[in-house]
């Protein structure tokens, strides 16, 4: 016990070190007083967007759960149980606290609601800036505020607090403020009061008294517990049956409001639910899965509040809390965010991948990080949950006495051969690097990347009218090259069936597979290769975008009277105004430039760069040449569509290589798997960084002769060099 007690001593020493830093962020932020006020310009810009949004709503349509509690119908403005609409989810106590807003429901009061939620939510932010443990760096310090501002405005749950009127982010504000503010070191009830209420409000708020019991402040456990049984009993007391109601219906399992089984719910109660299980074989099978994450959750949360990382403590509980409550609706999900601060991983390179996941889960919606796919929906329907259960149970969390906590491994990074012009690459900082990038997190870019893309192209819909004319000229202009071809290439092939079904079958099959395929194989074989061609592919897709935007184009099969036929889509209905087979679906007018043909091209280009032999390079250039004649021949694009997209891959190409140097590296780094701290050519980086367990095994073992022995074929402590290169010489070649 003494001992956990001078472990809990130094954590907390942590924190106020850590309060004692941020305090004098504004004297030591002098190199980063640019990027403050850009993040902080940002967090203003998001925060009020966010209120104005809710504010410019009409009123039926804003606070949606707020009217229902306090309008002039609403569930507190009425006598009756709170509970007899269905509308009303809160706990009793919340009822009691809430009811007198119920007289003084007026019009002003969604603004005066919305701008407290805003209040409240630049609090949260400002206090999980403040908790960060003392170890944290200078920059990390002074820009913690406004990215966890930043963060918070774009986290689902707090858009659907403001969108809906709800109170969930005010338990959260009070544990935080129990732990981070008061604290209570000497024992003090505040800390154990506010949690205490917290829990009156949110029942599995509780959950944080044991982590208070475990972590030596038994006190403030025993505060936190009374409080809530006072408050429970005061709500009790005024009224009985809707206590008896929510005890019944909530804590046994039904729920209340939205049906417990529903996506919204991201609980283990509602993931067995959703998997089919119900009856008294769903809510034992709960029960047991529940204590067990308790079990693991709560111990693991303890250890790291003993080792000084209190606010991610804070984040594993809430975690805990997801998962148990019977109902964890999406507002109520913000403890997920906590769990950003904990760190992941010996390398430098995966400390981000941890944060990513949790911002990715936490900003976008489900279908924007999976495919629709029969076989994902589990997984999609239920990622806030697994993301949750991870943090509380599963990730292995670095401790501040782990070496690799301040120290991780450095990145080794690839060096590109001398640029034709001195000036290239003109973003330095740009660097490749020679191990792979993590799988997880390049999986999650490429599909939210290609999520942001459906939908901006699906937005940048100009119109019938400027599509069609848009198509008019583009056929006047071929017709004046003489490239106007789209017509006879369209019947000649209607006129061989086999020819028609496997163009049809090539363009509605190998758009995607054929650049996933290349960057599959890339990002195995060759990763520092797959980093320079991927950065191309993605410049060549936002440049498309921007002329899908402003240059909406028709395409040959939506073009009235021309006699062009549709062989993928079927014959279209021209008296329709929303005319097209996939109108509802996809925007039909972003033809302008072809991505079908730009990402075929960019698949030749890059296999004639990179594969080694001449066969390869010549069937690497039948793709692109098979696409064009397929986008022609069934009228989906202009023969101009196909030199657009040639155009955006070049520029992509020329752009990743103003900013990133040339593809092509030092010759050492194709045949070498260099170790962490060693550049190419057996040189040391700058900041040197060895592996410290490596180094104690070699110290406390090995040849026996410390850090200045020399082992079997080495040099003592000289410089490192990767196998087969001479130390020092980056022009050798491998032997």
């Amino acid at each position: 016990m003494t001992q956990g007690r001078g472990l809990e001593t130094e954590g907390r020493r942590g924190v106020a070190n850590a309060e004692q830093g941020v305090r004098g962020s504004t004297a030591a932020g002098n190199g980063f007083g640019a990027a403050r006020a850009v993040l902080w310009a940002l967090a203003a810009g998001l925060a009020v967007r966010q209120a104005v949004a809710v504010l410019r709503l009409p009123p039926g349509e804003r606070l949606l759960d707020l009217e229902r509690w306090i309008g002039d119908n609403g569930v507190l403005h009425v006598s009756g149980s709170l509970y007899e609409s269905g509308k009303f989810t809160g706990t009793p106590f919340a009822g009691l606290v809430l009811k007198p807003l119920g007289r003084a429901a007026e019009e002003a009061l969604g603004v005066a609601w919305t701008l407290g939620t805003l209040l409240l939510v630049v609090a949260l932010g400002l206090v999980a800036a403040r908790a960060l443990p003392g170890t944290v760096s200078r920059r990390t310090r002074l820009l913690a505020a406004p990215v966890a501002l930043s963060l918070l405005m774009l986290s689902l749950p707090v858009r659907n607090s403001f969108h809906l009127g709800q109170t969930s982010i005010i338990p959260v504000l009070l544990v935080l403020v129990a732990f981070f503010v008061l604290r209570g070191e000497r024992g003090e009830p505040g800390p154990g009061i506010l949690i205490g209420l917290g829990a009156a409000l949110q029942p599995a708020v509780l959950l944080f008294a044991p982590l208070l019991w475990l972590t030596g402040r038994r006190r403030q456990a025993l505060t936190t517990v009374g409080t809530f049984a006072l408050c429970t009993a005061l709500a009790w007391v005024a009224l009985p049956s809707d206590t008896w109601t929510y005890l019944t219906r909530h804590l046994a399992g039904t729920g209340l409001g939205e049906s417990a089984d529903s996506i919204a719910n991201q609980s283990l109660h509602g993931a067995l639910l959703r998997f089919g299980l119900e009856g008294p074989l769903e809510i034992a099978l709960f029960l047991v899965l529940a204590a067990a994450v308790c079990f693991f959750g709560l111990r693991r949360a303890a250890r790291y509040a003993l080792d000084g990382q209190l606010l991610l403590a804070v984040a594993i509980t809430g975690c805990v809390v997801i998962a148990v409550s019977p109902t964890a609706w999406q507002h109520q999900l913000l403890w997920l965010l906590l769990a950003v601060v904990g760190r992941v991983g010996r390398r430098a390179s995966d400390r981000p991948v941890w944060p990513a996941v949790v911002v990715i889960v936490m900003t976008l919606p489900g279908k924007m990080m999976l495919p629709n796919m029969t076989a994902l929906h589990p997984v999609r329907d239920n990622v806030l949950l697994i993301a949750a259960l991870a943090a509380a149970c599963f990730l292995p969390f670095l401790t501040r006495t782990s070496p690799y906590f301040d120290r991780p491994i450095q990145t080794v990074y690839a060096r590109p051969v001398a640029a034709r012009w001195g000036r290239v690459p003109l973003a330095p900082f740009w660097r490749r690097l020679v191990s792979r990038p993590n799988l997880l997190l390049e999986l999650l870019a490429i599909r939210v990347g290609y999520s942001v893309y459906q939908q901006i192209r699906a937005a940048a819909d100009g119109g019938r009218e400027a599509a069609v004319s848009h198509a008019e000229q583009i056929l006047s202009i071929e017709k004046a090259l003489g490239i106007d071809i789209e017509h006879w290439a369209n019947h000649a092939v209607v006129k061989v069936s086999w020819a028609e079904d496997f163009l049809n079958f090539y363009y509605t099959s190998f758009h995607f597979l054929v650049p996933l395929s290349i960057l599959a194989v890339l990002y195995v074989r060759r990763p520092a290769d797959y980093r320079w061609v991927r950065a191309s592919l993605a410049f060549a897709t936002l440049l498309a975008l921007v002329g899908f935007w402003f240059y909406p184009l028709a395409p040959p099969r939506l073009m009235q009277g021309l006699d062009y036929i549709d062989t993928v889509h079927g014959p279209q209905d021209f008296a329709n105004p929303d005319y097209g087979a996939l109108t509802s679906v996809t925007n039909q007018y972003a033809a302008m430039p072809s991505l079908h043909f730009g990402w075929s091209l960019w698949c030749g280009v890059v296999i004639v760069m990179l594969a080694p032999r001449l066969w390869m390079k010549l069937l690497g250039l039948v793709h692109p040449l098979i696409t064009v004649s397929a986008i022609v021949a069934t009228a989906n694009h202009w023969v101009l569509d196909a030199a657009g997209g040639a155009m955006v891959v070049l520029v992509g190409f020329g752009l990743t290589y103003v900013l990133s140097g040339p593809r092509r590296l030092r010759r050492a780094e194709s045949m070498l798997e260099l170790r962490p701290g060693v550049e190419l050519g057996g040189r040391p980086t700058e900041e040197k960084q060895k592996d410290p367990e490596r180094e104690k095994e070699k110290d406390s073992g090995g040849d026996g002769k410390g850090s200045g022995g020399k082992g079997p074929g080495g040099k003592g402590s000289g410089a490192m060099t990767a196998p087969g290169v001479r130390g020092g010489d980056s022009k050798s070649p491998a032997r």
